[in-house]
């Protein structure tokens, strides 16, 4: 017989598997396991550059293992050998690799000797051992080949690591010593002076140092403190280059001169514990090192006890901030729904919450850093955390209006404190006008109108890191033209196609913002919106290998006489050379005339008319994608995935995602075609396997099957539940086009919805089929261009 507590526990299991009914696969992040779906390390070789460490959603401290090869964000699974173990990172960057500030390295020096320490970055490097990674929300740990164990955790500006040294000895018979040193660098070796202080009696490590931001300009200052327990402490000194000394305990160290980089740093000898495990305690700080050390003795405060309760409470918070979306698989594979939690995990790990942490002005606002690049971001993975997590958009919109109130301008791109270097358009307005469609709250709009006003009337005299360049001439002739004379302020003078492109985005946001807030400018952006159309050549042709391929008209570069100058449409693309602000300028930006060719986000039905119509534009679209003029692994392709929806061919938009994902967007370590950005990669995949994805800075996301038999999104903020339903799902992806739907029972014809869908919590199910429909092809069904608002 059951006992009475045994009948409702198996009752309660009863109803609970009735209330899923059919849904028993629903996979949700508020189920115990979900997280073994999260896998840090894809795009963590081929260039994804991810981090791969412990961190918290969000989190300013992320610890992870440095290597010699891929480092951009720390580690990478390509192979190479390890140099330390660091807590400040960001993720996903291109360029120089970022941060990496004071890496740790635990060592056996051969005899026990100080001078046979290794002590450079090149002479310690070890290899790790393969298949003893691991990596966790929240949670990092590998094996280094000479057997020292390491493992890692993180809080909000702290790291808990755990070393644990096997037993070793000399040629004597002695026991050697566990070493620790802490090195005076980052990642990219670009420090300029740094100093290190050594405690003899308790071993505590505090330093700082001035450093380049990797992508920016200017230096920013960061602060270390190191504490060490579970062994006790034999000696403690300083380094400098090859050798070290017990004598003295404190160091201040320079750049270097010429071309010789100095490295230095400091170091704590242990006895060898009898488990063998040292553990260190690093708090990180942008105010000085003193906050540094209260910042870990806060969220840290008993380092020996505290490892599997602070990597709980990292799952807890990862659980919380994946919780509100849930699928039912319906068969679908589990590396792509490993393929879809990873890169909703990744949008959280940048920008980064430093408030409290901004030595640069006071304030009562939240203060976020590492956007990096709002150039990247903007296009999906900010549009992203306006439907998953409201508040903390709203929070990194609060900062951006804050920054501008205190430096002057909307940054394009900020990390380390620092101004990054703008990419094109002064995008932040996308991002204000998005969150402003979409409703966020707790933003002061009349100054976030003042800020973009700033960036389309006031040129700064340094627009290569804020504001715009060439306002003259785009006041003047309407267009920014090649070789621009711009006296007024200075910059990369190139780019004038896809500045000219991303102007005209920039200032329809603007007069999106204006039109809501009953402002006089309205009229004014609006017409400044349609600049696009003067760099549009109409006869324009286009070569790939020798062969016409048969497209008439580009946007080309004009000088400031109205004249025209040449870019030949394939330059710039995955099938010519790569052109940067540094690399190869050009008057498109990391992409081709071509791909620039479909980016007037704002007026499509306008760009498809000048190009020939919709069928034209579709034979352009489908060319661009199987030519290999495509670029995948770069921001600007995202929407050109979806624009099929302008011209009427849904199907179409559903088949070409499907031809990316999983081919390029997968779970393997090289699952990334290109650098995450942030999470704008993540958000990308997510966004397509969700069935929705955004055009930014407009109320309008575009309709495609999910992945999946079903995705619920609840609400962070109104608590309803929105739900996305295939019917005749198949997980073999044959039935791929939708062929009608409906929209909270009715039916609904329109191939795109509004933001309502999430605040609202409405069902929509899509009846799925083989072939294409005629669902979603009707002109009314389009969504909304400037020049054709209402269908």
């Amino acid at each position: 017989m059951w006992s009475r507590r045994e009948y409702l526990a198996t009752l309660i299991a009863q109803l609970a598997t009735f209330a899923r009914g059919s849904h028993q696969s629903r996979t949700s992040a508020a189920d115990q396991d979900v997280l073994r779906y999260v896998n840090p390390l894809i795009g963590s070789n081929n260039g994804g550059n991810v981090f791969a460490g412990a961190s918290l959603p969000y989190g300013m401290a992320k610890a992870v293992a440095d290597v010699d090869g891929q480092n951009t964000s720390g580690f990478s699974t390509d192979g190479s050998n390890v140099t330390g173990f660091s807590a400040l990172h960001d993720s996903g960057t291109g360029g120089n690799p970022s941060l990496g500030n004071f890496p740790l390295f635990p060592q056996y020096c051969l005899e026990a000797l100080i001078d046979n320490c290794n002590f450079p970055k090149a002479a310690r490097a070890v290899h790790y051992v393969n298949d003893s990674v691991v990596a966790q929300p929240g949670y990092f740990a590998l094996t280094l080949s000479d057997g020292i164990h390491a493992e890692m955790t993180t809080t909000e500006h702290a790291a808990l690591y755990r070393f644990n040294f096997p037993p070793a000895t000399a040629t004597n018979g002695s026991e050697l010593s566990p070493l620790i040193l802490v090195d005076l660098t980052d990642l990219w070796n670009s420090r300029q002076n740094a100093s290190i202080s050594v405690d003899a009696q308790t071993g505590r490590v505090k330093a700082s140092g001035t450093f380049l931001p990797s992508f920016g300009a200017g230096s920013y200052m960061s602060y270390f403190c190191a504490d060490f327990a579970g062994a006790s402490i034999r000696d403690t000194g300083v380094w400098v280059n090859n050798r070290g000394g017990t004598e003295p305990k404190e160091l201040f160290v320079t750049r270097g001169f010429n071309n010789f980089y100095i490295e230095a740093g400091g170091f704590v000898s242990f006895k060898r514990p009898g488990n063998g495990t040292v553990s260190v305690r690093v708090g990180v700080s942008y105010i000085n090192a003193e906050r540094a050390c209260e910042n870990a003795q806060r969220e840290i405060p008993y380092p020996l006890d505290e490892f599997e309760d602070i990597r709980r409470r990292a799952e807890h918070a990862w659980r919380e901030k994946l919780s509100p979306v849930s699928i039912q698989p319906g068969g679908a594979s589990d590396d792509l729904q490993t393929s879809f939690w990873s890169g909703f995990y990744r949008t959280m790990l940048d920008p980064q919450d430093l408030t409290d942490e901004n030595p640069l002005w006071e304030s009562t606002e939240p203060y976020f850093d590492s956007f990096y690049c709002i150039w990247d971001s903007f296009r999906a993975q900010h549009p992203f955390l306006t439907i998953v997590d409201p508040e903390i958009q709203s929070k990194m919109v609060r900062s951006l209006l804050d920054t501008y109130k205190h430096e002057g301008w909307l940054p394009d791109c900020r990390m380390s404190l620092c101004k990054g270097w703008t990419q094109g358009g002064s995008n932040a307005d996308v991002v204000l006008a998005d969150a402003y469609v979409k409703n966020l709250t707790g933003i002061d709009w009349d100054l976030a109108y003042e800020a973009m006003v700033n960036d389309a009337e006031n040129e700064p005299l340094e627009w290569s890191y804020e504001g715009r360049g060439g306002l003259r001439s785009w006041k003047g002739l309407n267009y920014i033209p090649y070789l621009d004379f711009d006296y007024l302020g200075f910059g990369t003078n190139s780019r004038s196609i896809s500045r000219t492109l991303e102007y005209s985005y920039n200032d329809f946001c603007l007069s999106t913002v204006a039109r809501g807030l009953h402002k006089e400018g309205y009229t004014k952006y609006r017409s400044r919106a349609g600049n696009w159309q003067n760099i549009y050549k109409a006869d324009q042709t286009s070569f790939v290998n020798g062969t016409d391929t048969g497209f008439v008209g580009f946007f080309q570069p004009r000088y400031l006489n109205g004249t025209w100058g040449y870019q030949d449409p394939v330059a710039c693309s995955a099938l010519a050379s790569w052109c940067s602000l540094t690399s190869n300028p050009s008057e498109t930006f990391e992409s081709s005339v071509w791909e620039y060719q479909f980016y007037v986000p704002h007026d499509m039905a306008a760009l498809i008319e000048l190009l020939d119509g919709p069928d034209n534009f579709v034979s352009r679209l489908d060319f661009f994608h199987t030519s290999g003029l495509a670029d995948m692994g770069n921001e600007p392709v995202f929407l050109t995935v979806y624009e099929y929806h302008y011209a009427g061919r849904p199907a179409l938009s559903s088949r070409r995602v499907h031809s990316y994902i999983p081919s390029l967007f997968n779970a393997s370590n090289s699952g990334l075609p290109g650098n995450d950005d942030s999470g704008a990669m993540g958000a990308f995949a997510v966004f397509s396997m969700m069935g929705l994805f955004p055009n930014p800075g407009q109320d309008v996301y575009l309709i495609i099957p999910p992945f999946f038999e079903a995705v619920h999104i609840t609400h962070p903020t109104t608590k309803k539940t929105a739900t996305i339903r295939n019917i005749n799902f198949d997980n073999t992806y044959k039935n791929i086009y939708i062929q009608s739907a409906t929209l909270n029972g009715r039916p609904y014809t329109k191939n795109w919805i509004s933001h309502d869908f999430f605040t609202q919590g409405m069902t929509m199910e899509l009846t799925l089929g083989d072939t294409e429909s005629d669902w979603g092809r009707r002109e009314k069904d389009l969504p909304p261009s400037l020049s054709k608002p209402f269908r």
